[in-house]
């Protein structure tokens, strides 16, 4: 006869699988006659390891467990319908959210005058900062089409590469969007506040430029920077 552990022997004697047995009676689900009391112990054998499988998996099993992202707070790339980002970012500053939506400048004429307008840096985007069990204060939103990530899982931005922007942009560095770019001559800043970001180097008429790219969105900023503090990477 098959031995069965004390601790599977609990599941098999407990309530649960007692309720369970007859529930597949009561259903015709399980013998419409007296079993043995061979057969009724195989049936409390297999509830009780399966159970016992269950307790077991919630509590050390990677696939069951939440990751940290579903409790703790991380950046993600919200994407939005177009020329929505404003409007985005202020139904975000009601619900109470934190986002960031990066802007620059640009001179633009109008009829007889010239006027500056705040433009987004990263057009159809707006960054929020969340746990993703509050996502669904997010995805309401008017104007907010979804979350980027990966096979309907959002991805979480660099804490660092979110940072480097605010600090940037708070710093008066000026900024112009660029199309993306991944490939040309890599550097490291060394100093100021991107100091840390690495991206690919721009020589023109006006001076140095440092692309600097988010990987996840496919988008590239240009930032003015001065020679020095740059450092080539290998």
């Amino acid at each position: 006869m098959e031995q069965v552990s004390p601790k599977e022997r609990t599941y098999e004697s407990g309530p649960v699988v007692r309720e369970f047995c007859k529930y597949l009676n009561v259903n015709g689900l399980g013998h419409k006659h007296p079993v043995s009391d061979g057969a009724e112990l195989s049936l409390r054998q297999f509830v009780g390891r399966m159970a016992n499988l269950i307790a077991n998996s919630t509590s050390s099993s990677p696939c069951l467990r939440k990751p940290s992202s579903f409790f703790d707070p991380f950046w993600y790339a919200a994407y939005t319908s177009a020329n929505h980002e404003k409007s985005v970012a202020e139904h975000l500053t009601r619900r109470s959210v934190e986002h960031f939506l990066p802007l620059y400048e640009v001179a633009r004429r109008w009829k007889d005058r010239r006027v500056h307008l705040q433009i987004p840096l990263f057009p159809g985007y707006v960054f929020v900062r969340l746990a993703l069990r509050d996502r669904l204060q997010v995805l309401q939103v008017p104007g907010i089409a979804n979350l980027v990530g990966f096979s309907g899982t959002p991805a979480a931005l660099p804490q660092e590469e979110i940072d480097a922007l605010r600090t940037s942009l708070a710093s008066g560095a000026r900024a112009q969007p660029h199309p993306y770019l991944a490939v040309g001559r890599r550097v490291l800043v060394k100093v100021g506040p991107l100091a840390g970001m690495e991206g690919i180097l721009l020589r023109q008429k006006s001076g140095l430029r440092v692309v600097i790219s988010i990987e996840l969105i496919r988008r590239s900023v240009a930032v003015e920077l001065d020679g020095f503090g740059l450092e080539p990477v290998r």
